[in-house]
């Protein structure tokens, strides 16, 4: 079942009295259960994408469908709470808080949800234990690897069990032995079910996905296994 579909989808931003294009007209559908990668060189624009399918841009044209919902067609409260509810983000800096505890930091989007405090605890414990901290739950990120880093925005990826996670580069920062480590969990997210979309420029990355889409200069090019 289709899970994201963009038709002609356009972006422009304006520089003085000139708009300047960015996306170009993408037609592009992800099934649920999906793992694919989403490639292209430096200002092809695959950033303006994830941020509009993330509910954190609009569109300048076309329609994106989440889940038979036309986002393009909501307010910006109701945005917010798509991407607050229905949206997992990984990033490649991590944007974890480092005066927090990285439980205090699994706990923030239940937070946000306004969940009970005993039941985002139990949760957030149960996600780091997953990705394998939970003898690391009241250390703050900053005392962390950048793989355990990574390892702990997953698990507050997951914390409001999202509809999709989008994953921006999200072994850009670090090492191959750490690269491999968190692909192997995000894989096996995916093997249980989770529709994952990631930004990468690294193709030794794509044998991981079930499917790879390849951007030039605004638009769709190649797609394929």
């Amino acid at each position: 079942m289709t899970l994201v579909e963009t038709i002609d989808l356009e972006k422009g931003y304006r520089v003085g009295d000139m708009v300047v294009p960015v996306l170009k007209g993408i037609d592009l559908c992800i099934e649920e259960g999906e793992f694919v990668a989403l490639m292209g060189p430096s200002g092809c624009g695959k950033s303006s994408l994830m941020n509009i399918l993330g509910c954190l841009d609009r569109p300048t044209g076309g329609s994106v469908i989440l889940k038979g919902e036309n986002l393009c067609t909501l307010s910006d409260g109701e945005l917010a709470r798509i991407r607050r509810d229905q949206i997992g983000f990984i990033f490649q800096s991590f944007n974890l808080i480092g005066r927090m505890s990285n439980l205090r930091n699994v706990e923030l989007p239940m937070i946000l949800q306004e969940r009970p405090p005993n039941a985002r605890r139990i949760r957030a414990r149960e996600l780091l234990e997953a990705v394998g901290l939970g003898h690391r739950l009241e250390y703050s990120p900053v005392n962390l690897s950048g793989g355990e880093r990574q390892r702990v925005a997953i698990a507050r990826a997951l914390a409001n069990d999202p509809m999709i996670i989008l994953a921006d580069e999200p072994t850009g920062n670090l090492d191959e032995k750490s690269t491999c480590e968190i692909m192997d969990i995000m894989k096996k997210l995916n093997d249980d079910g989770r529709t994952i979309l990631m930004v990468t420029h690294d193709l030794e990355m794509t044998r991981y996905c079930s499917r790879m889409i390849q951007m030039r200069d605004g638009r769709v090019v190649q797609e394929g296994i």
